[in-house]
């Protein structure tokens, strides 16, 4: 029987986080207890799995600030792999191959970013969009991780944010790029155009006209192209923004902080005004900032506390309006522990299917797993076999997924989660069991 539904529970695309709240904890256990499909736009740039570790100067702003961009396979729960095995079994076995190419912690570090991923899908509405910062160190391994969790059908761009600074000496060309991955939720997704000036060349090409060769021999002459589109020129994804320079009054220290300039693009370009910006790594709270000079709502989550004191510093130097300087020091809100979602009951436990599958080539053995969409889960066995043979047997909708799950596999023999047993037996055993629990 399902659970009775409290005809109280907001509506999914209600957050029930406030505007201005920093959280200090995990970004997985914050986003877990955020109501679904109601953040319009998330940004997140986490680490990048370059193997060190992160320290904001000492006389900075962001002094006392570090995290470990380090990644081990022994860091990984096992309710992350479980959860990326149950609901996006094509990203699963991407992932288990990646076990095999490159250093040995890409594989924790994509299970890492996948099970937050899944999450952030779960958040955005259904007209959101999610920016992915990272560079090419894994950014290769990351689209693949997008395309399948998001759909390649919602991918939009790769952008390139160029910059210039200090380098290095090499035998490679010098690196001056990030790499911006943005997807939608679906192909419904809010877009504002960016456009930018006309350069001075530009400016003077189209106003003096082009030189066109006409048929029959007529001599070429130069012909108007029209007037200037007053709006200037559509933004391609290839992004020039300055990075922060030592000296700049906008670098607070923070070791990997990203310019104001990059996220109000972003941010003009997915949201409109009041729409809610979601930074799951907030760092240096730049989204939480560029949100609040542009009139969105914003919610920020970051492992240390040092980002609740940085957005208090800066919205006061930076968004405040002068008159008001005590503004962000009562409306800004700090939280340590998860929200308590209010789309669903206090004591809701996610249901998913226990299926039972079977193919004519293995008779008397039956493949019996968990999925949150069992129709997904069966066209991908079909997609498989050429003569699509395989057949769904049953199906159960069931808070107790993965107890009957490990029932069944501990009860008949098994290899490879496929059962040897009769289906009768099967199908009894999965309806008979009912798991001890503590509630």
């Amino acid at each position: 029987m399902k659970p009775h539904r409290d005809t109280s529970i907001t509506q999914k695309n209600e957050c029930n986080v406030k505007n201005r709240t920093i959280f200090c904890d995990d970004n997985l256990d914050i986003m877990q207890g955020i109501n679904s499909e109601c953040i319009d736009l998330i940004y997140l740039d986490p680490p990048f799995n370059k193997n060190k570790k992160f320290t904001a100067p000492i006389g900075s702003s962001a002094e006392g600030a570090s995290f470990k961009d380090i990644f081990r396979e022994e860091d990984l729960k096992d309710e992350w792999v479980q959860t990326i095995r149950e609901d996006q079994p094509d990203l699963f076995h991407y992932l288990n191959g990646i076990k095999g190419v490159g250093k040995p912690y890409n594989f924790a570090y994509l299970a890492y970013m996948a099970i937050r991923l899944i999450e952030c899908r779960r958040l955005l509405k259904q007209t959101g969009s999610i920016y992915l910062h990272c560079d090419p160190t894994m950014s290769h391994y990351l689209k693949t991780t997008m395309d399948c969790i998001f759909g390649e059908e919602n991918f939009r761009n790769e952008i390139i944010w160029h910059y210039r600074r200090w380098t290095g000496k090499a035998k490679r060309f010098q690196r001056l790029h990030d790499v911006i991955l943005f997807y939608s939720k679906s192909a419904n997704c809010v877009f504002n155009a960016i456009y930018t000036d006309y350069t001075s060349g530009s400016r003077e090409r189209k106003e003096q006209g082009v030189l066109h060769r006409f048929k029959g021999g007529e001599r070429p002459r130069l012909v108007s192209t029209g007037t200037l589109d007053e709006k200037g020129v559509a933004e391609n994804d290839v992004w020039q923004i300055p990075f922060i320079a030592p000296s700049s009054k906008e670098r607070v220290g923070y070791p990997t902080q990203k310019p104001l300039a990059l996220l109000d693009r972003i941010i003009r370009a997915s949201s409109r005004e009041n729409d809610v910006v979601l930074d799951p790594f907030c760092g240096c709270a730049t989204t939480c900032v560029a949100s609040e000079r542009l009139g969105r709502a914003w919610i920020g989550i970051d492992i240390s506390i040092k980002a609740y004191e940085l957005v208090q510093k800066r919205l006061t130097k930076e968004a405040a309006d002068p008159e008001d300087i005590f503004k962000y020091q009562n409306t800004i809100y700090l939280k340590t522990d998860p929200p308590g979602r209010t789309d669903q009951e206090r004591d809701y436990r996610e249901h998913k299917y226990i299926y039972v599958i079977s193919h004519p080539n293995f008779p008397g053995e039956y493949k019996v797993g968990i999925a949150r969409d069992w129709k997904s889960r069966l066209n991908s066995y079909q997609t498989s076999d050429p003569d699509r043979s395989y057949k769904l047997e049953y199906k159960l909708l069931t808070p107790w997924f993965r107890e009957t799950e490990r029932y069944i596999h501990d009860k008949f023999d098994n290899k490879h989660e496929w059962v040897t047993a009769e289906l009768d037996d099967i199908i009894r055993a999965i309806e008979g069991h009912k798991p001890v629990t503590t509630e």
